[in-house]
């Protein structure tokens, strides 16, 4: 028999005595136990904790076992979101081997997220999760070839949505993946999840109005839509960042994504490159995010349009430096230099038709307004001084109103 585990540590060491020499189903230990929101697997699979950590024991063919866990190494020192794996016993006398991950604390299968009424059959953002998941291996050169909602574990952190890989038996891994082998995963992902999505409406689980196969549909277009915004080749010039950058962080928004990095590679006299990286996030995640920043208490709307223009003031400091800019100084420097001027810029007899926050959303939407039909950015400052000319004036004062302490001087 035949131990291989990876880091070495005092809950890992403990499994050794477990026993191996058995068939995992038959085992009866006093360490096993049971994970509700655990998903479907073709294989055998119990669940061991150990030391305060609960590992997953999966029974399966040694070739597959040794490939799997040469895979999950690779992912975890890639950084992308897939289990922790932990080991792989293998020579077992007469028996498959058996690989063994860390389970993902506080993170549940699909079936239980759809059984759970707390989440309210969130099949949106479970589908962004794992398209996003999906083009984040791609973009690795990371060929799944079982991609399904069984194989992903989603979970609750801070606020979002995130997919995790759990299986990645029939996984390839290569410099880069040619636009064949991207669509057979998404072709493949599409027919499982509508099977998927039907079995669930089988058990009663899936809402009514949810049609599998409309959903298979729609998670392809999802995908498709986000690997071209993530991967289109996209200069900049320097005269155009800022508004080029908000229209590229819109459209991105209105595929159900939002942006959680902005970076700009200088590209040399022709201006610089745009790269982004997205996450799927829950209501009120960005006022959270807003108020921790810059201390605005915003609508979430409003909070999600404003970070995007703190990103891309971000980029345009870092191409103005040459070099990186942390997020808090450009989330003060923005504060500063961009939001507060503004508002204190407001005409006295103006003032009170919107609140601070919306309006220097409205300024940035008339920003995008004004820069889109002269093809260049405008600027914060003349989209401001054109709003509060030709804009802010037309908005009815009653909108206000009802805020306001009534008159009793008469």
């Amino acid at each position: 028999m035949h131990f291989v585990f990876t880091p070495p540590g005092e809950s890992s060491a403990g499994l050794l005595d477990l026993p191996w020499a058995e068939p995992l189903g038959d085992w009866d230990d006093e360490r096993l136990v049971e994970i509700r929101q655990r998903g479907l697997s073709r294989h055998t699979v119990r669940f061991v904790a150990e030391g305060g950590v609960v590992y997953a024991m999966k029974e399966l063919d040694a070739r597959l076992a040794r490939r799997e866990y040469r895979l999950l190494r690779r992912l975890g020192e890639l950084g992308l979101p897939a289990v922790e794996v932990t080991g792989v016993v293998v020579d077992r006398p007469d028996l498959d081997a058996i690989l063994v991950t860390r389970f993902l604390d506080f993170s549940s299968s699909y079936r239980a997220l759809f059984a759970n009424a707390r989440y309210g059959h969130p099949t949106d953002r479970l589908l962004d999760a794992l398209v996003e998941l999906l083009v984040r291996l791609h973009l690795a050169g990371f060929m799944w070839g079982d991609c399904s909602l069984s194989n992903v574990l989603f979970r609750m952190d801070a606020g979002a949505f995130a997919a995790y890989l759990v299986d990645a038996e029939t996984a390839e891994l290569h410099p880069s993946l040619s636009e064949g082998q991207r669509g057979y995963d998404l072709s493949l992902a599409r027919e499982r999840i509508a099977g998927e999505l039907f079995d669930l409406a089988a058990a009663g689980t899936l809402p009514v109005e949810v049609d599998p196969i409309d959903v298979a549909d729609d998670t392809v277009r999802r995908y498709r839509g986000l690997w071209d915004e993530l991967t289109r080749e996209e200069v900049l010039r320097p005269d155009e960042q800022r508004y080029r950058i908000a229209e590229r962080l819109r459209r991105i928004n209105s595929l159900g994504f939002d942006v959680d990095e902005v970076e700009l590679v200088d590209a040399g006299p022709s201006g610089a490159r745009l790269r982004v990286r997205t996450r799927v996030a829950e209501p009120g995640h960005h006022r959270r995010i807003l108020m921790a920043r810059t201390g605005l208490d915003a609508q979430e709307n409003q909070a999600r349009r404003l970070l995007n223009d703190i990103a891309a003031y971000r980029g345009h400091l870092e191409r103005v430096r040459g070099g990186p800019v942390p997020e808090v100084v450009a989330s003060n420097r923005w504060l500063a230099e961009v939001y507060e001027p503004v508002v204190t810029a407001v005409p006295a007899g103006l003032r009170d038709r919107l609140d601070d926050v919306e309006l220097f959303h409205e300024v940035l939407e008339h920003r995008w307004f004004l820069s889109e039909r002269a093809g260049r950015d405008v600027g914060t400052s003349a989209a401001a001084r054109d709003y509060f000319a030709s804009v802010l004036p037309e908005v009815p004062e009653d909108l206000t109103e009802t805020g306001r302490a009534p008159d009793m001087s008469g």
